[in-house]
């Protein structure tokens, strides 16, 4: 495949334009190292424009009535819908995973903005009965301000309308800084919002590194820093926020777990392991790393896992037979693979994989086998720690208290599944499991949107997105008495 780069600008203030400095920088396609793109390597200045034009339109568009701001994003779903394979091939084309994930990416982005775009006439607030006679008590949402989106390469459409979509259909106005690995969906899909008919100033896309994205979340205009990303750079952001009074909504890591017990169907359980520890080349924050085996089915499981692992097909995404594609950059290749030598000098075994990918053309990308470790102990670094990419451990536990326990025994608390015919384990694990999602009989990839979508402990800081709790995430209550008695009354003092 060869692939014509394309070049690319900053949106602000309904203008396409470059960065102030001229500076620019290349993304490549994982797959083969070709440049797919030029986009603007954007610095302080830049962002300082977006988040003006944000503020500068912030009136304007909060007092658009929120079911005619619907209309808007209810065309973006359309035209979303109508491009959605070309879209879903840039997405393999610059994060590398499979065609038939990239259309899943997309779909997920396309399914979001419907439903967002229904809630413009569901905001509903509520009436509640006062203690005094002839006074109205009532609640309604209002709107925070500039909202900073930050999103990561690994989703690069659905991620962002998670984090745009709530934002404006509750009437804030945006900054949306994208991964510079993901750079050319986050260009459409603003392009789309543009000729949806979004107003000049509404959404504003600047690009680059973390010079934007530290310009950004440090600007006094943004009123909310919106990340996805590393549990580090999180709390650096959290950190900075609490600091400046500037809330905060967080989507970090996962070290997800499934749970396996004897009395499982082990088909099922094989397939949802393997979908969820190597789909994306298991760069999802939801991806299962780790297997957590009742000893009795333990070995069986094992082999059935690593023959299902060593014969999965790497390759560029775009080729029908391929069932795992690239990991993202060098630099992950290159995290993977010292985390090979730290599970082997933990004392883990490489059951299969292990290594960087090469021959038949492989050797172009960052293709990493994938890999499965056994004898694993819960406490391994391996075992604890984000990696990242298609490796999975595979941990023994006796019974379901204890792989419950292992399971709960991690910095993350994202996302966690169970494979059990017995409905009474399924429902003590669904109680027991400290993660914001649970799956009976399910990996641990497959959020829907209309549900909410976060985690505990160092996933998250409460928030969620997706669902009726991403317009909490995105607006605050204003409570509202109306007294039409005609005389003071005191609220709580006796007469």
């Amino acid at each position: 495949m060869t692939t014509t780069p394309t070049t690319h600008q900053n949106y602000l203030n309904g203008r396409w334009q470059d960065a102030k400095s001229g500076r620019t920088f290349e993304r490549e396609n994982p797959a083969d190292g070709e440049i797919i793109g030029r986009f603007p390597d954007s610095g302080p200045d830049d962002v300082a424009v977006a988040a003006k034009a944000a503020a500068d339109a912030f009136e304007r568009w909060r007092f658009t009535p929120a079911p005619k701001r619907a209309e808007i994003l209810f065309r973006a779903a359309e035209m979303l819908l109508a491009r959605k394979e070309e879209l879903a091939r840039d997405v393999t084309v610059e994060m590398g995973k499979v065609l038939a994930e990239a259309r899943g990416d997309v779909q997920e982005a396309i399914d979001m903005t419907y439903y967002v775009a229904g809630e413009g006439r569901r905001q509903a607030g509520q009436t509640i009965p006062s203690e005094l006679p002839n006074k109205l008590c009532m609640t309604f949402r209002q709107p925070h301000g500039v909202i900073a989106a930050i999103t990561p390469w690994n989703f690069p459409s659905a991620i962002p309308c998670w984090k745009l979509m709530p934002a404006l259909i509750t009437g804030n106005t945006a900054v949306f800084k994208p991964s510079p690995y993901s750079p050319l969906s986050a260009a459409n899909l603003v392009r789309i919002l543009e000729e949806a008919g979004l107003p000049p100033g509404v959404v504003n896309l600047v690009f680059g590194g973390d010079e934007a994205g530290a310009a950004l979340v440090e600007d006094p205009r943004v009123a909310m820093v919106s990340f996805t990303g590393s549990l580090e750079v999180g709390r650096e952001i959290a950190a900075y926020c609490g600091g400046h009074g500037k809330r905060v909504h967080l989507e970090l890591g996962g070290k997800n777990a499934i749970i396996v017990l004897d009395d499982a169907d082990l088909d099922l359980a094989i397939d949802g392991a393997v979908w969820s520890a190597f789909g994306t080349s298991g760069q999802r924050c939801t991806a299962a790393s780790r297997m957590i085996v009742q000893d009795r089915v333990r070995d069986e499981f094992t082999d059935r896992l690593v023959t299902r692992a060593s014969a999965l097909r790497l390759g560029n995404g775009l080729d029908a037979g391929t069932d795992v594609g690239p990991v993202v950059n060098t630099e992950s290749l290159d995290k993977i693979t010292r985390y090979m030598d730290i599970g082997r000098d933990e004392g883990a075994s490489i059951a299969a994989g292990g290594s960087r990918a090469s021959g038949n053309g492989l050797d172009r990308g960052y293709f990493f086998q994938p890999t499965v470790f056994t004898d694993v102990q819960p406490g391994m670094r391996i075992a604890q720690e984000e990696i990242f990419g298609p490796v999975t451990d595979v941990i023994t536990c006796s019974d379901l208290d204890h792989g419950v326990a292992i399971a709960n025994d991690v910095p993350y608390g994202l996302v966690a599944s169970i494979f059990t015919r017995d409905i009474s384990k399924a429902m003590r694990a669904m109680e027991r499991i400290s993660t914001g999602i649970v799956y009976i009989n399910a990996g641990t990839i497959g959020a829907e949107v209309q549900l909410p979508f976060g985690g505990t402990r160092g996933t998250g800081n409460g928030h969620r997105e997706a669902g009726q709790a991403a317009l909490d995430s995105y607006s605050e209550w204003k409570s509202v008495y109306i007294d039409y008695s005609g005389r003071l009354q005191k609220a709580q003092i006796d007469p």
